[in-house]
């Protein structure tokens, strides 16, 4: 039972003088590494992930926190507590970055926590349990096509068969990359776990909005109810038969864009419909093409190839939504008369955030004369993955324009100072501060 709230316990100031000169360098590093390129990148177990840990470890260090890694090289600095047995409070997030993207998805959450323990080394105060900041590998699966890969590795959940899945770009296995940065891939293929969720007290992830609503809200930071889980259909095709454009009627093609076409248009109206009837769910194709080298503008395209993003908070949607998806499918291949092969399905579990945290963020941001509000996440986080083991999880949303995986992620500083305050009470709630001796 805690005897003080996060509105009421007095807390040091987080370093946020720190934060900035993280922040500045996370961004000269990608520029160094990758040149003229648009935007942020910090490749998952390559060059720029690789930079950032190394940053973010070096900052630590000269803090004087522990310093660890595991099997898949997730990243752990901890500020000891008086008793090193009870379970640790924990808060951090992924380094990674989709290509050319932004510099704060996912890094505003270990340089926020960085900058907490910075503060509270400066002021002299102790925790009573250990408190660590996590800066995770592989968040985004922009790089390897599966979620979570550094969570799951931390808990002894990725499967050995993920360590043979090819980077996107490289066409170089996860084992050859882990190798390559200093990892283990033995480690993970015997399930070896360095977290255990009856270790942990909580966990706290401090992210930028993805989307719109705080910014059209005029709101500074979000307090997350739910994070949605996703069921995605990644290298899907559909195979017709290529024709000439002009020889060939109607009632003799077999046109792969044609059907995939009403496919998408049946599953908008499957959607509008679910929504209607009250139910929470995205619906996305976010790769539809032809082949570069067959088809032409004179030819009925005999192929063409798709991805599929389904996200809801809600499991039961996302099965709905994958049998609508099937039954349009069949429709289309026997009026067509062509083939859809849908490819590995991947996806993620939805989770819900702990109610007392919620409450307790909320505190600290009215103690805090801060702009907030409470709202799902629709993109996926590494919270999940923790509040699915059972262990008292809560996401911050900071103000963020222009959304994230683009160049164009506009987080102001003063509301990352805002939510980092309001992190940092709630740390401090969950953690017993006191004065060093």
């Amino acid at each position: 039972m805690h005897t003080k709230t996060a509105a009421t316990l007095p807390l040091a100031e987080p370093d946020l003088q720190l934060a900035r000169r993280l922040f500045q360098q996370l961004r000269r590093d990608s520029d160094q590494l990758n040149g003229d390129a648009h935007g942020i990148t910090r490749d998952t177990y390559g060059a720029g992930e690789q930079r950032a840990h190394q940053l973010m470890a070096q900052t630590a260090r000269t803090l004087g926190l522990e310093v660890s890694t595991d099997a898949a090289l997730n990243l752990y600095m901890t500020l000891p507590g008086r008793d090193r047995s009870a379970p640790a409070v924990m808060t951090g997030s992924h380094l990674d970055s989709v290509p050319r993207g932004g510099n704060y998805d996912g890094a505003a959450g270990v340089v926020a926590g960085l900058s907490v323990l910075a503060g509270w080394v400066a002021a002299g105060v102790q925790p009573q349990c250990d408190v660590t900041v996590m800066g995770v590998r592989a968040e985004e699966s922009a790089w390897f096509p599966v979620s979570y890969i550094g969570s799951k590795s931390a808990f002894g959940l990725l499967g050995a068969d993920a360590l043979d899945i090819l980077r996107l770009d490289t066409r170089r296995s996860l084992r050859d990359h882990l190798i390559e940065c200093g990892g283990r891939p033995e480690g993970i293929a015997g399930g070896e776990a360095h977290l255990n969720a009856r270790r942990i007290a909580c966990f706290l992830e401090l992210h930028i909005e993805q989307g719109p609503v705080l910014v059209e809200a005029g709101e500074q930071v979000g307090v997350v109810t739910g994070i949605c889980g996703s069921l995605r259909y990644r290298h899907a095709r559909v195979l017709g038969d290529y024709a000439h454009s002009g020889a060939t009627p109607r009632s003799h093609r077999h046109d792969a864009v044609v059907a995939l076409a009403e496919v998408i248009a049946r599953l908008q109206q499957d959607w509008a419909q679910m929504e209607r009837e009250g139910e929470e769910l995205t619906l996305t194709f976010g790769q539809v093409f032809t082949d570069a080298q067959q088809a032409d503008i004179s030819k009925v395209s005999g192929r063409a190839s798709f991805g599929v993003d389904i996200r809801s908070r809600s499991t039961d949607s996302l099965h709905r939504m994958e049998r609508h998806l099937m039954e349009a499918v069949a429709i289309a291949e026997k009026k067509h008369g062509v083939r859809f092969e849908l490819g590995e399905r991947t996806g993620s579990q939805p989770a819900q955030m702990d109610a007392a945290l919620q409450d307790e963020l909320q505190a600290a941001a009215q103690a805090l004369q801060l702009s907030h509000r409470r709202l799902p996440s629709g993109a996926g986080h590494d919270s999940a993955l923790f509040a699915n083991q059972g262990i008292a999880t809560a996401m911050l949303f900071v103000r963020n324009g222009n959304g994230s995986h683009n160049p164009d992620e506009a987080m102001e500083q003063d509301d990352f100072d805002a939510g980092t305050r309001a992190l940092s009470r709630v740390m401090g709630l969950r953690a017993g501060l006191a004065p060093q001796a």
